[in-house]
């Protein structure tokens, strides 16, 4: 697999099942080491640079993230900013705005002093958003954002993720079931199958209808979405034929 990630976009990767999707963000992450090859970070083995240099650059939201027992949401925030502590580094005021405006933009600054383990799931997946924002890297690695969360907080964390792009030039990362909201919110794309890419650059140049075909397995129609103008894949499945 080779791929080279736009600095300063939105990247969404995408694809099916078991493709390989968690397993290449967990890569770019350093949490595994490519049995062959190597993820470069500005021209860099990832694996050669310090730990919480890394740390402070790349900020990573897994898949399941596991917060200890009886944590608050405020402190589990606080551990965000970790990686830029050190001897001659203490917590600041900084801090405490990087926190409290984490919290704030992820709909959490009212949760902060209730226990994680008592939160509803979308409302854990929430603060452990805030958590990596909290961290203020250049580039953010997000593994399924979106996962427990209803349609209108799926939207309210991708306008987020948008936002961090737009006003702070942050790269972003994302792993992505939904293939509309892939190709609207993403400035491109990353489309695999088995393992290997299939397909990448803008939503607008490489959705097809092949290409859903090849990658999903699935039929289907692709027409511009009302609202942004980018790919809407509209799948056909067996119980309906296409109009006209």
């Amino acid at each position: 697999m080779s791929t080279a990630l736009p600095t300063g976009k939105v990247t969404m990767i995408v694809g099916p099942n078991a493709c390989g999707k968690s397993t290449l963000l967990r890569g770019l992450a350093r949490l595994l080491r490519p049995m062959a090859g190597e993820v470069l970070l500005d021209g860099k083995d990832i694996h050669s640079v310090p730990s919480r240099e890394a740390a402070a650059r790349l900020g990573i939201l897994p898949q399941t993230p596991v917060a200890p027992d009886g944590i608050r949401v405020l402190d589990l925030a606080d551990r965000g900013r970790y990686p830029h502590q050190g001897l001659f580094r203490r917590w600041s005021a900084e801090d405490d705005t990087a926190v409290a405006e984490a919290l704030a933009a992820t709909d959490t600054l009212d949760l902060a002093d209730r226990p994680v383990d008592e939160l509803s799931g979308g409302q854990r997946q929430r603060v452990w958003i805030a958590v990596a924002l909290a961290q203020r890297t250049g580039i953010l690695l997000l593994d399924e954002p979106t996962t427990y969360l209803d349609l209108p907080h799926q939207v309210d964390v991708l306008d987020l993720v948008t936002d961090l792009n737009r006003e702070r030039g942050t790269t972003v990362v994302a792993v992505l079931h939904d293939l509309n909201l892939a190709c609207r919110y993403g400035d491109h794309l990353v489309a695999l199958r088995e393992g290997r890419v299939v397909a990448e650059g803008a939503p607008a140049e490489i959705v097809t209808e092949e290409l859903v075909r090849e990658v999903f397995a699935m039929d289907c129609r692709v027409v511009p979405d009302p609202v942004s103008g980018t790919p809407l894949v509209l799948p056909i499945g067996r119980h309906f034929s296409p109009v006209g």
